[in-house]
């Protein structure tokens, strides 16, 4: 019997499910307003009412955006709401939050941020193996006519989709 065939073991399972990435807040809107040139999976510096918030699943990276100054890189607007059993200690829901990165990738980030047109923007918040995770893309802003084409697509692809669904189901 061909090792690929065996069972896998509780224990296995357990930490195929801990590695899995369990996502907490997606930023749709990103896709939209930008091309996606490039990402990068930073690590986040947060407070232990900001993890227990992101624990809950409560999070927003509607209004986010990435800034690098003093070869840091700061995470600003992100919103993490208090945490609901938190006392005195708890944090500011929007405040600005470091993001870990080696200073090779600040550096490279840095500079190909400085080109006209490009920012960073924040895409996902999740956890892997029990770290928050925030994954960040150099992105080039679109024209509104590059939204409309991007719509108009989206929307073909979805028309094409049904009528290979009815066509397949024998409807005419």
């Amino acid at each position: 019997m061909p090792k690929e065939w065996k069972k896998q073991t509780a224990a296995q399972k357990a930490k195929e499910a801990s590695d899995a990435k369990k996502v907490i807040a997606r930023n749709r809107r990103a896709t939209h307003d930008y091309f996606i040139e490039d990402r990068l999976e930073a690590g986040l510096s947060l407070t232990g009412t900001e993890v227990k918030a992101l624990r809950m699943g409560r999070a927003s990276l509607a209004e986010a955006w990435v800034e690098i100054y003093d070869g840091e890189v700061w995470l600003h607007q992100a919103n993490i709401p208090e945490y609901l059993a938190g006392t005195w200690t708890n944090h500011a829901p929007t405040r600005k939050r470091k993001l870990l990165l080696h200073k090779e990738e600040i550096a490279k980030w840095g500079q190909r941020s400085a080109a006209k047109g490009y920012t960073i923007v924040p895409l996902e918040l999740y956890f892997v193996r029990g770290i928050a995770k925030v994954q960040i893309g150099l992105a080039k802003g679109k024209q509104e006519w590059d939204k409309r084409q991007a719509l108009r697509e989206a929307q073909d692809k979805r028309e094409a989709q049904r009528e290979i669904q009815r066509f397949a189901k024998g409807h005419r």
